[in-house]
Parts: structure tokens; sequence; C-alpha cells
């Protein structure tokens, strides 16, 4: 299970961005978006407009507000709710038939119906080019048929019991498209999109995206204003960062630095008047992750030994100015089943003493020499400073001899694969705000951090017990199991959480019920003025 361009690219206020959406604004500054429109820049890439291969965080942003899905995500909550649908709901006992109904009078924004065909087709479709840069395969894969009886009601007979498929069909993966607009087994080239979501996307190009409200649209959202322009900035965060000053856009989101985030909260400057930091919640994450098949972190005891070593609160503080917190499990604050394994086994600050038993009791008497692996390209340049300090933290306790290295994403990757790494650098942005998103990924067969872990009792019973129970609360205990073990066998260390940061003018309202663990940045809750 992958999700290629979903890893976590910094936290989210201090990471170099990968993109940074720009679009019309005025001409050499002045106001932002006028009569109610409002002008966004964001770090990431935006790589897709075709629901069957987007599977980043830029893309699903353009799905979740151009499309609909059955089920959507109500702002500040983690259950999946109707959208499209009236109603949906697992046959009773089970999680392998689930049923939808849809709204009535559901229109795509060409003035199509949407029926039923539309739905089934859309995850057909999906299913049917399974790009390797799209989220079928990891979304959809547990869908077995698809049966519509009439045009108003859908039945998915899934292969598996799976009690996060309603959470999974939420998220961009369960994008509807018009069956007329796009072919069945290939994807769209011409960056248009056509949907029934509350915006219609009106131009998409390397320079500007934008989006105005589509009339057509029925579900639970309700506009705030008359549109989106989107701003690409490239990864030029300085140039985002005087955008904003500038009031050439009115919202910066995502891509700022952990400095420009400071500077522009307490500025006095003129042109930085009236602006102003909105902190929300996130469930992204960043992990230390252990090849266990290399010579020397394959040791069980090297590993702990650098767990009781990492001083997370060191390095939010010294590397990313807080805009990110301690992490001391695999699943994070916010999220079902959340612990405190790692802190409850190895503490929350240095153990040198415990290192350095750990080490001992293995046999090893010298300096552990490793190299923590990083790349800036995916994950941000502070990650390579976050890196030194984690050297530096290891060496300062006399047991290591640590050193960092850095290479761009192809080779970073690339090198992963071939098992050519001890330890590295991941991150996560998840799919849909469920623990399962955050254990599956990492720790079932074939999982996405390459580091050629698995542990049976997870793969084999945890997972599959997770994954069958629809009363997601009565899995906790599992969780919490899979959260322990992990903590006693080490095949990553969490360091930490990020927040979510959107800096705007005091004039943009609505912010707030953007920026929470669902991931969903709405469009339709911004307003201006």
């Amino acid at each position: 299970m992958k999700r290629r361009n979903q890893w976590l690219t910094a936290p989210l206020a201090a990471g170099l961005a990968a993109g940074l959406l720009s679009g019309c604004g005025t001409d050499g500054g002045g106001s932002g978006g006028t009569d109610g429109g409002v002008v966004i820049g964001m770090s990431d890439e935006v790589l897709a407009t075709d629901p069957a291969s987007g599977y980043d965080p830029g893309s699903w942003l353009l799905f979740n507000n151009v499309f609909q899905s059955l089920l959507s995500f109500p702002k500040g909550s983690s259950t999946p709710q109707p959208e499209a649908a009236k109603t949906c709901d697992f046959d009773k006992g089970g999680s392998t038939v689930f049923r939808c109904t849809l709204r009535d009078g559901l229109k795509f924004s060409n003035g199509n119906e949407l029926t039923s065909k539309d739905v089934k087709y859309s995850f057909e479709r999906s299913l049917k080019i399974n790009d390797k840069a799209g989220p079928a395969a990891v979304m959809l894969g547990s869908i077995d048929t698809i049966e519509t009886p009439d045009e108003k009601n859908i039945i998915f007979r899934l292969k598996v019991p799976d009690a996060t498929f309603p959470s999974k069909i939420a998220s961009g993966a369960g994008s509807i498209v018009d069956h007329r607009e796009y072919a069945f087994d290939q994807l769209r080239t011409d960056q248009k999109a056509v949907g029934s979501g509350p915006y219609k996307l009106d131009s998409f190009g390397r320079t500007e995206a934008s989006f105005s409200v589509n009339e057509n649209y029925k579900g639970t959202a309700e506009t705030k204003n008359t549109g989106v322009t989107m701003k690409f900035f490239h990864g030029d965060q300085k140039a985002l960062a005087a955008s904003l000053k500038e009031r050439d856009v009115d919202i910066a989101y995502r891509g700022l630095t952990a400095d420009d985030i400071s500077e522009l909260e307490h500025s006095k400057a003129e042109n930085a008047e009236g602006i102003e930091v909105v902190e929300g919640s996130s469930a992204e994450v960043q992990h230390l992750v252990f090849n266990v098949n290399d010579p020397v972190v394959g040791k069980p005891a090297v590993r702990k030994a650098m767990a009781y070593l990492i001083d997370r609160d060191a390095l939010v503080r010294d590397v990313y100015q807080s805009t990110a917190t301690p992490l001391y499990s695999i699943i994070p604050s916010g999220i079902g089943a959340h612990n405190t394994a790692f802190f409850d086994t190895y503490g929350g600050s240095p153990q040198p003493d415990k290192a350095k038993r750990a080490l001992r009791g293995a046999g090893i008497t010298g300096k552990v020499k490793l190299t923590l692996w990083a790349t800036p390209s995916r994950y941000g340049p502070a990650t390579v400073e976050e890196f030194k300090a984690i050297a530096g933290q290891l060496n300062k306790s006399g047991l290591f001899d640590a050193s960092v290295e850095s290479v761009e994403i192809n080779e970073y990757e690339e090198n992963i694969a071939a098992g050519k790494y001890g330890v590295y650098v991941k991150g996560w942005v998840p799919d849909y705000p469920d623990p399962d998103n955050f254990t599956l990924p990492f720790f079932g067969k074939d999982n996405v951090l390459g580091n050629n872990y698995e542990n049976s009792r997870i793969t084999d019973g945890i997972i599959p017990d997770t994954a069958a129970a629809t009363d997601r609360p009565t899995a906790e205990e599992d969780f919490n199991k899979l959260q322990e073990i992990v903590a006693e066998e080490v095949p990553i260390i969490p360091l930490w959480q990020g927040k979510q940061y959107a800096v705007a003018y005091d004039d943009i309202s609505g912010l707030e019920w953007t920026l929470d663990a669902s991931t969903v940045f709405r469009f339709w809750e911004i307003s201006k003025g």
C-alpha cells in the first residue's frame, strides 16, 4: 500500500513546498481577490485533475472542492456523513456489503444528471486504469463488485470485511465523475474537470487555477465566497511571503517557513499589518525508519538505544520553532486509539544510561557508526537540519558516531527500495482520519516504509481484526496492542506531528473550519470582507 505523493513535505509551516499555486489576483500588488473571491497561495503541486490519477494533497484539495463523493467529512469531524448520498450503511451485522442511496436532483457542473451509473463507472474506471500514481490499489482494492439496481441505489460488495470503507470513499478516492466526460480506460489529459461538487474548475495551468461556484451543486456545503483563485510559486517561499505582504494573495496555505510565520505574526511593519496566523489541528506525522535487515540498525538494541536518546522537544523547538508537536506513537493525537507507547517505554527526555545498558546488554561496546539519510526535495531543507540535530543528540551520548547525508528524491526512493539505507525519514499525510490509515500502510504486508519489517501478530491478527470492526471504538484495544508492539520492536521511531497553518488578512474568515484532522481544505467555508 503506497500513497505515492502524500508523504509529508515537512511541518506545514516549515517545509520547502514542492510547488505553490498562484493565479490571477491583481497586477503588481493590490487587494487579492475581489467581489467576494479569494486568492490562495499553496505549497503543494496539484499533480492531477483526474481523480483516477491524483493521489497527493494538492490534487485531493482540488477533488474535494470540484467533485462529490458519496460521503464526506463535515468540518471538525472524523466521521463520514452522507454527501452525494442521502443514506449509506453496511448491511446489519457485517462490513462486506455497503449500500448507498443518492440524493434527489444531483447534477454535474455541465448540467448532466448524476445517477448510480456514474458512481459505478467512477469506481470501476479507477480500478480499470489502476494508475501507478492513483488511489485505486490502495483505497479501492477491497471492492469486489458494484451493483446498481436502479438510478438511485448502489451496492458495494467487498472482498474482505472493511469497516474503513466509508472513510475511504469519503476521500478524494471516492470522487464521482460524469461517465460521458471521462474515457473508461484512460486518463483525461486536457487538465479540465467535470464534477458535481461545490465548485467548478474554470481553468488550470502552470501559473493559475481558478474556481467558481457550481450553481448545479446539491449537497451539504454552503459556499461563503464567489470563487477561488490559486497562485503557483513553485517552492519559492520568499516570493509567497512577499506576495502575501503585498496582498497579491489573501491567504498563504502551506509553504511558509517557521521564520516567515513568526515574522508575519509579530511584524510591526506597515506592509504586514492586518495579517493573522490561523493554527489548526493536523494528523500529518514524521518517522525515523529503520531497515531491519541492515547490519547495524537491524540489531534491536541499536534501535532501542536511539529511542532512549532522541529529544523530540528539542527538535520541534529548535528546528521547527514549535510548528510541530512531539509524537510518541504511530497514531497521532486527535485520531482514535492514540496512545503514548514510546513515551511510556523510553521516556520523554534523553536517557543515556538506559541507552548504554541496551547496547552493552547486546554485546555492543564500541561506538555505533551509522548514517541518517534525508531528502530535502520531499521533506524540506529543515529535515536535514533536524537530522543533524538528531545526530548531535546521538553523538553527545558518546555511544554513537552518526552522520547525515541527503540526496534528491528519485535517488532516495531507489536506494530505500534497494535496501541501501539503514536509517531514513518518512512522513505521512493521512488518506482518512482513522487509526487504520496509520497502521495498515506502515505495518501491513508490503508496507510503504520499505524497511523489511513484518510481525505476524500484526499482519495476520490485529490488522484484519481492526478492519472488520464497524464499531470503531471496539478496535481500540487491538490498536493499543499494535502500538505497544511497535514501541517494543522499534521498526520506526515517531518524531513529530505537524500543525496546520494558514496565514491570512483579518478580513478573511472561516479558515478554522478548513484546518482539521480530515485534511479537507474546504473552499466553501472561507469568506472575505
